[in-house]
């Protein structure tokens, strides 16, 4: 029975290792998919910037379903990317400050950086100080994290800021050593936008050649990797330079080019910008008629755009000014109700804490001043304790230093008793065997040798004796 209650168990606990085993391989595979829809939404913005939103918002969905927080922020991200490109301002910085919130509750500061970014590049056509703020701070965390990805594109971006306040040097310091970190990282996307910037600059400063050959590259880069924005846009500065040459039909044919991509784009700004290009190419060709056409056309547009752009303004703020009011309502009826209860228990907290406070005062004090008697009585005991150490260690040193003398004294005793007995003991002995080999060989007489038998006894006897008398007296030296 116990065999079979032990395999069921091992057999449910493998089962469970099984599913958290799938439900991990799933998650992870889950993950990953949503890592490969932002980038691939992310790729789309040059391209088409609704099929970014569109597959970002997929990504968001599945993320949240994960309960992804990094893919979260990202998919928002690339949200307001796509909505930054179709010149939906509102809805980009929507999205960003979403993205933030989301990368700084889980501290991710690379994405944070990244987002700062964006952020910048929304105000680079309205606020350039602002715009400078927030790519300065992404800049000095990309600096921080070492991330060269990240701060090339920081250069770019601080290069269209100069631009934009005509600081044409700047600008192009910037985008060269943005261009040398994208050539150094294989970015060629961001290579085929930092080639246009660096054209528009020498067109401002009317270096027409180099500048018509670095925007040529940059257009014939966009056109071999489908980026129908840096495509567009390369064309517009194209026919701008081609019209300040007197190249008119250049101009017309990379106008009818940009607009064909600027369609695709469904950017209402860029489709603009051609319809004034073409404006200024009219009437450099005094085709006044086709020219004022084209004026109408952008003065309708401008006249359109402000208009939407200033209702959705009054809507917005009609919008706050409501929910506003309305909080204010809620938050006065909450006040009213709770002022006195509010009022009652933060003087009954402040007076408890002020008698913890006095109470823990009180009794801190206390356990100081009994801390200190014992400590001073320790010390009392400690100092007697070591004026008892020294003066045993004091007398050790006294009977150690009596021995010391007395072991002396008997070494050097012992050294005379043994030099003593070596000399002056032996010497009868050695007479004694002497004579009794020659009383045993019958070469002495009898009485003779009992006689010197007796004296060297009388000998021993006597050394004995005095041998005596020096261990008794320990003054007395051996003679």
């Amino acid at each position: 029975m116990n065999k079979i209650y032990t395999l069921v168990t091992v057999l449910l606990i493998s089962c469970s290792v099984s599913v958290n085993t799938v439900h991990a391989a799933i998650n992870a595979r889950d993950t990953t998919e949503v890592i490969k829809l932002t980038k691939q939404a992310l790729d789309n913005r040059y391209t088409s910037p609704e099929q970014t939103i569109e597959v970002a918002g997929k990504a968001l969905a599945l993320a949240r379903e994960l309960n992804y927080n990094r893919g979260i922020g990202e998919a928002y991200r690339v949200m307001g990317i796509g909505n930054y490109y179709l010149n939906q301002a509102g809805k980009a910085i929507d999205s960003y400050l979403k993205a933030l919130d989301v990368f700084k509750s889980i501290n991710d500061l690379r994405s944070q950086a990244k987002v700062l970014n964006n952020i910048g590049n929304l105000y680079l056509d309205n606020n350039k100080d602002k715009a400078l703020e927030y790519l300065n701070s992404a800049l000095s965390i990309a600096q921080n994290l070492n991330d060269e990805d990240l701060k090339a594109a920081l250069y770019m971006n601080i290069g269209n800021v100069y631009y934009r306040n005509k600081s044409y040097s700047q600008a192009l310091t910037y985008y060269d050593k943005s261009n040398v970190m994208f050539s150094s990282l294989g970015d060629s996307i961001n290579l085929v936008q930092v080639l246009q910037n660096r054209g528009v600059i020498y067109y401002n400063l009317h270096n027409f050649e180099m500048a018509e050959k670095l925007l040529l590259a940059a257009n014939k880069a966009g056109k071999e990797r489908d980026l129908n924005k840096p495509v567009a846009s390369t064309n517009l500065t194209l026919a701008a330079l081609y019209i300040a040459q007197g190249k008119f039909d250049n101009a017309s044919r990379v106008v009818t080019e940009g607009q064909a991509y600027a369609k695709v784009l469904k950017d209402d700004k860029l489709t603009n910008d051609y319809n004034y290009i073409i404006y200024q190419l009219e009437s450099k060709r005094k085709n006044y008629e086709q020219a004022l056409y084209y004026l109408q056309l952008i003065f309708r547009q401008d006249s359109l755009i402000h208009s939407s752009n200033e209702s959705t303004q009054i809507n917005m703020l009609q919008e706050q000014y409501k929910q506003a009011a309305t909080q204010r309502e809620k938050d006065a009826i909450i006040l009213r109700q709770q002022n006195d209860r509010i009022k009652f228990w933060a003087v009954t907290v402040v007076a408890g804490l002020l008698l913890v406070v006095i109470a823990l005062l009180v009794g801190n004090v206390k356990r100081k001043a009994k801390t200190n008697v014992q400590l001073t009585e320790l010390n009392g005991e400690v100092s007697k304790q070591k004026d008892n150490l020294d003066r045993v260690n004091h007398h050790l040193e006294e009977i150690i230093d009596e021995r010391t003398k007395d072991l002396q004294i008997k070494n050097r005793k012992l050294s005379e008793y043994s030099s003593y007995l070596s000399h002056q003991i032996r010497g009868p002995i050695a007479t004694l065997r002497g004579l009794m080999n020659l009383e045993k060989e019958g070469l002495v007489d009898e009485k003779e040798c009992i006689k010197m038998m007796d004296k060297c006894v009388s000998d021993i006897d006597q050394k004995i004796i005095e041998m005596s008398e020096m261990l008794n007296d320990t003054g007395k030296t051996v003679f």
